[in-house]
């Protein structure tokens, strides 16, 4: 699929991730609508940047763990021109031992890293059902749907089984919701490696986490937005969940 003047709705697009995402994808042509929850001053920042890039953006808030702001996001997100592209790169990090997990945080966590971006799925889908993208009988890929799941979904860690377990959540509706909407619309998730370090982990975890990468360093985020347009741009992978890890999932 080319990106040359379509629009694509990234969501979080504050985040040091999301922000590098809707970066390459304007880059690669595309207009992008940033959705933001809390930091306006940013996304205002990134839109401008986009600008500059010679594309269009729009910049828009909402908490998405409220499903009523979703329907309206990607209502809004329409207003700008037909989205051929959503990025679910909103979510929330959480370490919490399981003495300290509680019915609330557990609830909190699956709403943003789960729910949302099912939700953000079903009103994307909706909207190209009235446009009548579907069915394409022709098998022509004509959208894209991009989950940023990770690597600890794959390889979960102690002390993260809340965050771990949601975004193995997010991988498996991923494969489901590909089988579902092809032909016409490919979705993928990227499982993305350590990209920024926890400040509350001192040198010594540091070092121990990189001691596990074979290519001995973290991921940049330029190199998840890297992984985001292989997937946006390739009409024959569906289904599938990308490591950019540094071999750390070997």
């Amino acid at each position: 699929m080319e990106l040359v003047n379509i629009s694509c709705l990234i969501t979080g697009s504050t985040g040091t991730i999301g922000r590098a995402i809707a970066l390459a994808l304007a880059r690669a042509g595309a207009d992008c609508v940033c959705h933001y929850h809390t930091r306006a001053d940013l996304a205002g920042q990134l839109a401008g940047q986009i600008v500059r890039l010679g594309r269009r953006a729009m910049v828009l808030q909402a908490d998405l763990r409220r499903p009523e702001q979703i329907d309206e996001l990607l209502e809004k997100a329409w207003g700008f021109g037909p989205v051929r592209a959503l990025v679910n790169s909103a979510a929330i990090f959480s370490q919490k031992k399981l003495a300290e997990i509680t019915p609330q945080s557990i609830r909190d966590i699956l709403d943003m890293n789960l729910a949302a971006p099912l939700l953000a799925a079903r009103a994307f889908v909706k909207r190209l059902s009235i446009e009548n993208v579907f069915p394409d009988k022709a098998g022509q890929v004509r959208a894209r749907i991009i989950n940023l799941a990770d690597l600890g979904a794959l390889r979960p860690w102690a002390g993260y089984a809340e965050y771990c377990a949601s975004k193995a959540g997010l991988i498996a509706m991923t494969k489901s919701l590909a089988k579902e909407l092809a032909p016409t619309v490919t979705v993928n998730a990227i499982a993305p490696g350590i990209v920024t370090w926890p400040e509350s982990l001192d040198e010594q975890h540091r070092q121990k986490a990189l001691s596990h990468i074979p290519l001995g360093r973290f991921a940049r985020p330029e190199e998840i937005a890297e992984a985001v347009l292989f997937l946006a741009t390739n009409d024959y992978i569906t289904g599938q969940v990308l490591q950019v890890d540094g071999g750390r999932g070997i």
